[in-house]
């Protein structure tokens, strides 16, 4: 059974909060050959018809990837439909080469989920695949109060570790019947909407990012968390917390987001109980108001994908 967090110290790895200063990526206009069309004016986009896998052995794979990596970053979510031809083993070697052409630290490497990793009954054989399914969902969060309120579920993926991922892929395998629609927004125009004299303000804080419900989940299903590393060597212990920026840069692209959204985010440091809640009610508001700044897909076929960058938000219904 796995310990209670009160039995072991958090490994807690604060941030900077100042953006990197390296130059934001270039386009090189690779991806200028392919069919593709904005889903919203704001977040999202679209490939028609490429293939992903055609695109990992082209001779200027680099130049395509690299600015895939990049258009991410601006359009906060990418998709492809239908690309039968992607297996697991070049789905992992995407999302690594966009992190690497895109300047992530040499020494992260793709990351490990907490307790959705390949112990899990309904997982893949590879710790580095996260299998998302609804049956295993029931069982793991069997006793928890019944959620009366989507709102909840928005989050940014994995900040609750000193080293969060750069990118994420979705890959549907078993298309529902019905249902199962997966909603973005964009923190940068979350962050766009946000007065001056305000963002000035967010700007000087951090947060406290945690997610304890894993180790929850974790101690009433029998089992212990991964304790790691995580995709990085940073990354690791039973501890689930780390320090962030409430507003960080991208510096793929040197734009400037809402980062503290959704359950993973605890506390910002430094205010109050009533002014820290306040403010975290306050951006998913600023998401749920504003249909525009969101985007969202319905699955059409099995093994269509989203390429995302997880500091948006993103909820599945």
């Amino acid at each position: 059974m796995a310990p209670s967090l009160t039995e072991a110290a958090a490994h807690v790895v604060p941030i900077p909060t100042k953006a990197s200063q390296r130059e934001p990526v270039q386009a090189t206009g690779a991806l200028d050959a392919y069919d593709s069309f904005d889903v919203t004016p704001i977040i999202g986009r679209e490939f028609s018809n490429a293939s992903l896998k055609e695109w990992l052995r082209a001779p200027n794979s680099d130049d395509l990837l690299r600015d895939l990596a990049l258009t991410v970053s601006q359009r906060g979510v990418v998709f492809f439909r239908k690309q039968d031809d992607l297996d697991n083993d070049l789905q992992k070697e995407l999302v690594q080469r966009l992190g690497q052409l895109s300047g992530k630290p040499s020494t992260s490497g793709l990351h490990v989920h907490p307790i959705i990793n390949a112990d899990r009954e309904h997982g893949d054989k590879d710790n580095e695949i996260s299998v998302i399914s609804s049956r295993a969902r029931q069982k793991l969060f069997k006793g928890f109060e019944k959620r009366q309120s989507n709102k909840r579920e928005w989050h940014s993926d994995i900040t609750f570790e000193p080293i969060p991922s750069d990118y994420t892929i979705l890959r549907l395998t078993e298309l529902p019947t019905t249902g199962g629609d997966t909603l973005w927004a964009s923190g940068y125009e979350l962050y766009d909407r946000i007065s001056e004299p305000y963002q000035r303000f967010l700007e000087g804080l951090t947060a406290t990012y945690a997610q304890p419900g894993f180790n929850e989940i974790a101690k009433n299903n029998g089992f212990d968390v991964f304790v790691g590393p995580r995709g990085a060597p940073e990354n690791v212990g039973e501890v689930l917390q780390a320090t962030h920026p409430v507003i960080r840069t991208n510096p793929v692209t040197g734009w400037k987001s809402v980062f503290a959204v959704g359950h993973h985010v605890q506390k910002i440091d430094g205010l109050t109980e009533e002014e820290s809640r306040h403010l975290l009610d306050w951006f998913v508001q600023l998401i749920v108001e504003n249909h525009d700044l969101q985007v969202r897909l319905r699955w059409q076929n099995p093994n269509d994908l989203g390429k995302l960058l997880p500091s948006d938000p993103f909820f599945d219904v």
